[in-house]
């Protein structure tokens, strides 16, 4: 028996005839569509998919993709950013963070330049490495600048449980952690992107499962289909929800039948509510204020707590994008990146103005790779 490779994994999910199968089938059936279709993929990941295989050129002109907010890294705020780059120009303090936030611009800096300008600022590859941060530099302050939707979450549980059995003090939590469905209900209920269909994220739903997606069916009667991340999947997602429309029976659905369950991983539940609450509000880059968005620690570890211990120093006004961004239209469904004045010139991954350029999950990375 021949060694299993990482090609075996993915191959047939991007297998050349099974998407011209599935374009096919597509094409046929959305001929009876009463009314075009306007998907909103609200993962990033899903819209690399889109725009590196090409997706959008396979399905008949009915069917659109909108692209949502699903980058935690471009939802961020400023005043979030800022938070981070103060903290990592404290005496006595490392900054540890996932890679993506190191370029993300704030409102006057960014974590690159204060590093290159002498900053201990750590980019992580797991988050369990800032656990030997700390144990590493025992006389440090170490801030865990951590972010992330419910794919990452249970991440930042798990170390705050291995830092306490194992007695690790010197870790502060500054969470930035937020959650799906609020900003989908935010959207819906402004009604300004006119979206019939949602395409739910893989990741995200094999944690909060698929029924975190109900309300979409039972208030705003609108189909959702939890997809994986290969091309295959997508297509495939997209011929379940155009069978939908054609039924008349909008309905939670599982492709990504591999790993999202209707109730997701409860004990990845439980160990983030062990350490997590909902905040009341949390603002979103180019969605504003959306009520119980977001988490925070819970108040029994205060101490811990880097928005609280370091709260003299952390700025909290909030601030506007740069003028010529239009990160907040695209993030609300209302613009594509191709829209934006700056796109591909002043605004590009090695130098960008907005959010959605940084994010290896932005659209306006995506458009840029794959679409000029």
């Amino acid at each position: 028996m021949s060694d299993l490779t990482l090609k075996d994994l993915y191959f047939k999910f991007r297998d050349p005839t099974a998407m011209k199968t599935l374009a096919e089938l597509i094409r046929k059936e959305a001929k009876d569509l009463k009314e075009p279709m306007r998907v909103m993929e609200i993962c990033g990941g899903h819209t690399h998919t889109i725009m590196k295989y090409g997706i959008k050129q396979l399905l008949p002109d009915n069917i659109e993709f909108i692209h949502g907010p699903g980058c935690p890294v471009c939802v961020m705020p400023k005043e979030r950013i800022d938070h981070a780059i103060e903290l990592a120009k404290q005496e006595g303090v490392i900054l540890a963070t996932l890679g993506d936030m190191i370029r993300v611009p704030g409102s006057k800096s960014s974590l690159a330049k204060v590093r290159a300008e002498g900053a201990d600022v750590r980019p992580l590859h797991s988050t369990l490495d800032v656990l030997k941060i700390a144990k590493e530099n025992p006389d440090k302050k170490v801030v865990f600048f951590a972010i992330g939707f419910e794919t990452t979450t249970p991440m930042t549980a798990a170390l705050m449980e291995r830092a306490f059995k194992e007695g690790v003090k010197n870790i502060y939590y500054h969470i930035n952690h937020v959650l799906v469905p609020p900003p989908m209900r935010a959207i819906m209920d402004s009604g300004e992107a006119k979206i019939n269909a949602f395409i739910g994220p893989s990741h995200v739903s094999v944690i909060i499962g698929a029924k975190s997606y109900q309300f979409l069916v039972d208030r705003y009667n609108t189909p959702v289909v939890v997809a994986g991340f290969e091309p295959v999947d997508v297509m495939e997602s997209i011929l379940m929800l155009v069978r939908q429309k054609l039924k008349g029976e909008p309905k939670v659905e599982i492709q990504y039948k591999r790993a999202t369950t209707w109730d997701g991983n409860v004990l990845a539940q439980k160990m983030i509510d062990k350490y997590m609450d909902v905040r009341d509000s949390f603002r979103w880059r180019g969605l504003g204020d959306i009520p119980k968005s977001a988490l925070k620690l819970r108040e029994e570890y205060a101490e811990f707590d880097a928005e609280k211990v370091f709260a003299d120093i952390l700025p909290n006004e909030p601030i506007d994008d740069h003028k010529l961004c239009i990160c907040g239209q695209i993030l609300r469904g209302l613009a594509k990146p191709t829209d934006c004045k700056v796109f591909g010139s002043a605004c590009t991954p090695s130098s960008p103005l907005g959010s959605c350029m940084v994010s290896d999950e932005g659209a306006c990375n995506a458009y840029y790779r794959y679409a000029r």
